[in-house]
């Protein structure tokens, strides 16, 4: 059986490494590779789940936490957007949004396929982004989804670069929690999820990338809050975008409002991550 794998993360980050100076984003003719990879038979390590629900706040409720099954195809979309036709270099490459579709619960002794493939490669006026896409079969029946954007910075081409539209202020919820995370949360949730980039572990290797501290995980701020607002209740839809970096030790502010269908986290003003989620069967169409 297959299983989500650090081993191959860390191969997939080698090869990032070793590419990546060479491939330019924003070339003219850039195409994404049509290959579609795929896991079968993918088993839950008990394990990394309870790891992964202690570093994220879930309870076990039997069911897999909804954001758990990006955690089992990483490894698929890191060797996709590390492969050798894959336009744009992995190094540098910005999670800057994602949204996530649960057809019906799974469950860890659930067996699943999971496949993985890039879907479209759109300019940017801060460079290009690409969408990445992520699904995940049961029994033969779609039973979840996501889809990531990742922005490759780079100086758009006059001719292609989006105008610059004036993105109005975040109306601030109502604060519900406040949380002090520390230094070390982007090594323990690395250790869960198998997610270890450098910018997430100490401060010198984040300092290579031009961030003064280690930053925490995205994923780990999105699952989080869902924790918080009670997943894996009845949540069958979350969309969330990555506003800004949150910068390790941090306290920072989980707020929502009072219908659970918005939510964010902020501090000293500035909103990091910025959510909205879909209850029961009302799963927005595509």
């Amino acid at each position: 059986m297959t299983t989500a794998s650090s081993r191959d993360l860390t191969a997939s980050l080698v090869r990032g490494a070793i590419t990546s100076p060479f491939k330019r984003a924003g070339r003219s003719g850039a195409v994404l590779p049509a290959d579609r990879l795929v896991a079968a038979d993918v088993c839950v390590p008990p394990g990394a789940l309870a790891s992964y629900r202690e570093i994220c706040g879930f309870p076990d409720s039997g069911a897999l936490p909804l954001t758990y099954p990006h955690v089992l195809g990483f490894p698929l979309a890191m060797r996709l957007m590390t492969g050798r036709n894959f336009p744009l270099p992995v190094v540098g490459l910005v999670h800057t949004w994602i949204d996530i579709t649960r057809h019906r619960a799974l469950h860890p002794s659930n067996r699943m396929e999971l496949t993985v493939y890039a879907d479209g490669l759109t300019p940017h006026r801060r460079g290009t982004e690409v969408t990445v896409v992520t699904q995940v079969r049961s029994d033969g029946e779609p039973v979840w989804e996501s889809r990531s954007g990742y922005l490759s910075r780079h100086a758009p081409a006059a001719a292609t670069a989006p105008a610059a539209v004036a993105t109005p202020p975040v109306t601030e919820l109502p604060a519900v929690a406040e949380w002090r995370l520390p230094g070390d949360l982007g090594r323990r949730y690395g250790a869960a999820s198998g997610d270890r980039n450098p910018i997430h572990l100490h401060p010198l290797t984040a300092r290579l990338f031009g961030f003064p501290r280690a930053i925490a995980h995205g994923m780990w701020t999105v699952a989080r809050c869902l924790a918080e607002a009670g997943e894996p209740g009845r949540i069958r839809y979350v969309r969330a975008d990555f506003k800004a970096p949150v910068l390790l030790p941090a306290t920072v502010t989980y707020a929502a409002d009072g219908a659970g269908t918005a939510f964010q986290l902020r501090s000293d003003g500035r909103v990091h991550l910025a959510g909205t989620t879909t209850y029961d069967s009302a799963v927005p169409e595509r």
